[in-house]
């Protein structure tokens, strides 16, 4: 049997919570759910691989939540009529392209897993979320949120929760768990970046634009560029995340605040990737990419230690650069964590 894995969705637990207070239905079903899916990770046999091409299976779910749902369209087959089917398949393509294309890495556990996933799961489920095996995305309710399908980013995010599932194993708990949520969040940006053909500066550096329904006063989940601005609403609250240690935040919550204290590796990654300049899946994405592969990274680390591992990362793939290294010490010193 395969580790535990905790459930790694898209949308925090205490956005949800605060709707459920609100008494939004839809919040108040999802969260259950939730709850649900975190059982039953613990017996979840490990996934087989096998492909060296992409091949993807998808499925909907009809509205249930009897996973994994009727086949709809496998690799290679023409678009259906359900764009949530087509975005669903599209986005597994583009987050396989990423890692094959940029780190040579044969989908997500680099042996060609087989990406399956299942859409229109739930009545009006607000999240989509990572289950060691495959994924899954809800429609979202239409009042807070979209169809889960139609970011690419949330896409990439969560399959890359299966990338760190099958390399670090950082924990999902305080900074490892922040560390967790934020590779997420970079390599779901870049899959973003590298689909567009953008450099790190025309990059909106936003997870989940898109996904708010209108009305809502937002846009995105997070920001990169800027944690904490990503929205301020009377129903959502406010965008909690810090962009620096002096405004870590220490919580219980969230498995120790792993959706929040994630902004502050995230804007070290920006930093790095404009400072560098050019596509930012390119040195600032390998980068990162070494590091979280290169099996010298705990399971436990802190951003101290995963700091560190980014600069020795760079001293490695770049050693006649030496100015690479020293903007990744630069770029995590402007938020306040010193690799030394």
């Amino acid at each position: 049997m395969t580790a535990a894995v905790p459930l790694c969705a898209i949308v925090p637990p205490y956005v949800l919570d605060r709707l459920a207070e609100a008494g939004h239905e839809p919040a108040v079903r999802s969260l259950a759910l939730d709850t649900a899916h975190r059982a039953a990770r613990l017996t979840a046999p490990p996934p087989t691989g096998g492909h060296p091409a992409p091949s993807r299976v998808i499925a909907d779910d009809g509205h249930s939540q009897r996973l994994p749902g009727r086949t709809v369209r496998t690799e290679g087959q023409a678009p259906v009529s359900d764009q949530s089917v087509n975005h669903a398949y599209d986005g597994l393509g583009a987050t396989f392209a990423l890692y094959a294309d940029v780190y040579g890495r044969r989908s997500i556990d680099d042996q060609g897993l087989r990406l399956d996933a299942t859409v229109h799961y739930g009545q009006d489920y607000d999240n989509a979320f990572w289950n060691g095996q495959r994924m899954v995305f809800g429609d979202g309710d239409g009042q807070i949120f979209g169809d889960f399908t139609a970011c690419i980013d949330v896409i990439g995010h969560e399959l890359t929760h299966g990338v760190t599932q099958f390399t670090a194993g950082l924990q999902y708990q305080d900074q490892p768990g922040a560390l967790n949520e934020s590779v997420s969040d970079v390599f779901g940006s870049l899959v973003k970046q590298y689909a567009l053909h953008q450099d790190s500066a025309d990059a909106d550096w936003l997870i989940g634009a898109g996904l708010l329904a209108p009305g809502v006063q937002g846009v995105a989940l997070r920001s990169l560029k800027a944690p904490g601005t990503a929205y301020d609403d009377p129903q959502l609250g406010k965008d909690p995340q810090p962009a620096h240690m002096r405004d870590y935040v220490n919580t219980a919550e969230d498995n120790g605040g792993v959706h929040i204290n994630s902004g502050i590796p995230n804007h070290a990654f920006y930093l790095l990737a404009t400072a560098l300049g050019g596509p930012a899946w390119e040195r600032a994405g390998r980068i990162w990419y070494d590091a979280l592969t290169g099996r010298r990274l705990p399971a436990d680390a802190d951003f101290t230690a995963f700091a560190r591992a980014t600069v020795a990362a760079a001293k490695a793939r770049y050693p006649d650069q030496t100015s690479v290294a020293d903007t990744v010490t630069a770029s995590w010193a402007q938020v306040g964590v010193s690799p030394g």
